[in-house]
C-alpha cells in the first residue's frame, strides 16, 4: 500500500511539473525546481516521517531495495558517461581545471565544517572526517544543465555550454572518489573491512558490466535489448543491497566496464537506459526527501555555512579553472557562477552514505546537503544570468551618418 502511494505521489507530481500553471514567466522558482526534479524532493520531505508522516520510518525501511535499484541505475548511467577511452583523449589542462574548481569547493566546505561536526555530535575522529568529506564532496559537484539549456536556447555559444558540461562531468569522479573514502572510514568497524566492502562493490560492478556486454553484443531486437539491460541493472542494485555494499559504486563500475568493452552495444544500452532515467531519478529523489529529518536544528545551523562556503568556493575555483585551462577548452566568463547548481549526484552520494554508515551523523549530512541543494538550485538561476550577461557581447553603437560639405 505504501509503495503504491509512493508511485501515485510521483505520478501526481509529474502532472504538476508538466502543468501550464508552472509557466517559467509566472513562477520561475517553482518551474526551476520542477524541471530539475527537486520539486519531488520537497514533496518527499513533506510526506516523510518528520513532517506529515504519511510514510513512516518502517515504510522507508521496506523500500530500501527500491532505493538500491535507483542508486544502481544512476551509477550505471554515470559509468557509461565516464567512458575511459574518451577521457584519455582530453588534454591535461582540462583535468587540472576540473580538479581546481571542484577541489577548491571541497576544501572551502570540508575543512571549516569539520569542527562544528565534532562539537555537535562528538563522534570518533575518523567518523567526523568522513562526514566532513561527504559535505565537501557534495559541495564539489556541479550540474551543467543551465549551460546546456542556454546553448540550446541560443543564449550561449554551443562550445562554451558544452565546455561547462564537460567540467561538471569530470566533477563526478571527484565526488565518487570521496564517497569511496568515506565508506572506507565509516561503513565498517575497521578501515580494512571498509576497504574490502568498497572493493567488493567495484568487483561486483565489473563482473556485471562484463556479463551485460556478453549478453547484449549479439542482440538486435530493441525490446530484447532493453529487457536484458534493465534486468542486469536490477541485478547490480539488488546484489549490492543483499551484500550491504554501495550500489552506486557498483553501478558506476558496471557502466564503465561496459563502456570499455561493450563496443557498438554501448550506444544502444545507453538509449535503453535513457528511457527510464527520468522516472527512476524522480523516484530516487522522492525517497531521499522522505529520509530528511527536519527537526535537527544542528543541521539547519550548518546549512548557511554549507551554502555560503560552497558559493565562495565555486566562484574562486572557477577563476582558478579559467586560468589553468588555457586554450584547451573554451569556457564562458565568470565560470564560477555557472557552477552553482548542484545536481542530483550529490543527493545520490549522501543517500548512499546514509544507507551504509550507521549513526545520526550520516543523517545530519543528508539533511544539510538536501536543503543546501534546493537553495543552490534557486541561487543558480540568478547566478547564471551573470554568466549569460557577461558572455553576450554588447550591441555595436550605430555609426553616425557623415555628410560632405560642399
Amino acid at each position: 500500500m505504501q509503495a503504491l502511494l509512493v508511485f501515485l505521489a510521483i505520478a501526481a507530481l509529474s502532472l504538476l511539473a508538466s502543468s501550464p500553471a508552472l509557466d517559467p514567466a509566472r513562477f520561475p522558482a517553482l518551474a526551476r525546481l520542477a524541471a530539475s526534479g527537486f520539486l519531488f524532493l520537497l514533496f518527499g520531505v513533506v510526506l516523510g516521517p518528520s513532517m506529515v508522516g504519511v510514510l513512516s520510518v518502517a515504510d522507508l525501511g521496506s523500500v530500501r531495495p527500491l532505493m538500491a535499484l535507483g542508486l544502481g541505475t544512476a551509477g550505471v548511467i554515470l559509468g557509461l558517461n565516464l567512458d575511459p577511452r574518451l577521457l584519455r583523449l582530453l588534454p591535461r589542462p582540462v583535468y587540472a581545471a576540473a580538479l581546481a574548481h571542484s577541489g577548491t569547493a571541497f576544501f572551502f566546505v570540508a575543512v571549516p565544517l569539520l569542527a562544528p561536526l565534532i562539537l555537535t555530535t562528538r563522534p570518533s575522529l575518523h567518523t567526523a572526517v568522513g562526514a566532513a568529506a561527504m559535505l565537501g564532496a557534495a559541495a564539489s559537484l556541479s550540474s551543467g544543465h543551465f549551460a546546456v539549456l542556454a546553448h540550446r536556447g541560443g543564449r550561449m555559444d554551443r562550445v562554451r555550454g558544452l565546455g561547462v558540461a564537460l567540467l561538471t562531468m569530470l566533477d563526478d569522479a571527484v565526488g565518487l572518489s570521496v564517497l569511496a573514502l568515506a565508506l572506507v572510514l565509516g561503513s565498517a568497524p575497521s578501515m580494512g573491512e571498509g576497504l574490502g566492502l568498497v572493493c567488493l562493490a567495484v568487483l561486483l560492478g565489473i563482473l556485471c558490466g562484463a556479463l551485460l556486454a556478453f549478453l547484449t553484443h549479439a542482440l538486435n531486437d530493441p525490446a530484447e535489448l532493453t529487457t536484458v539491460t534493465l534486468g542486469m541493472v536490477a541485478l547490480v542494485g539488488g546484489a549490492a543491497a543483499y551484500l550491504r555494499v554501495s550500489a552506486l559504486l557498483a553501478g558506476v563500475a558496471c557502466g564503465a566496464t561496459l563502456a570499455l568493452v561493450g563496443g557498438r552495444t554501448v550506444e544502444r544500452v545507453a538509449r535503453a537506459l535513457g528511457r527510464v532515467e527520468r522516472p527512476v531519478f524522480l523516484v530516487l529523489v522522492f525517497l531521499v526527501g522522505c529520509g530528511v529529518y527536519t527537526r535537527d536544528w544542528a543541521a539547519w545551523a550548518l546549512v548557511p555555512g554549507f551554502v555560503g562556503l560552497r558559493f565562495l568556493g565555486k566562484v574562486v575555483g572557477g577563476g582558478f579553472a579559467q586560468r589553468l585551462v588555457g586554450g584547451a577548452l573554451e569556457l564562458p566568463p565568470r565560470l564560477g557562477y555557472a557552477l552553482i547548481a548542484q545536481g542530483g549526484l550529490a543527493l545520490c552520494l549522501v543517500a548512499e552514505y546514509g544507507q551504509l554508515v550507521p549513526g545520526g551523523l550520516a543523517r545530519r549530512v543528508l539533511d544539510v546537503v538536501v536543503v543546501g541543494a534546493v537553495v543552490n538550485e534557486l541561487l543558480a538561476g540568478q547566478a547564471f544570468r551573470q554568466v549569460v550577461r557577461a558572455a553576450t557581447p554588447p550591441a555595436p553603437a550605430p555609426t553616425p551618418g557623415v555628410e560632405v560639405a560642399t
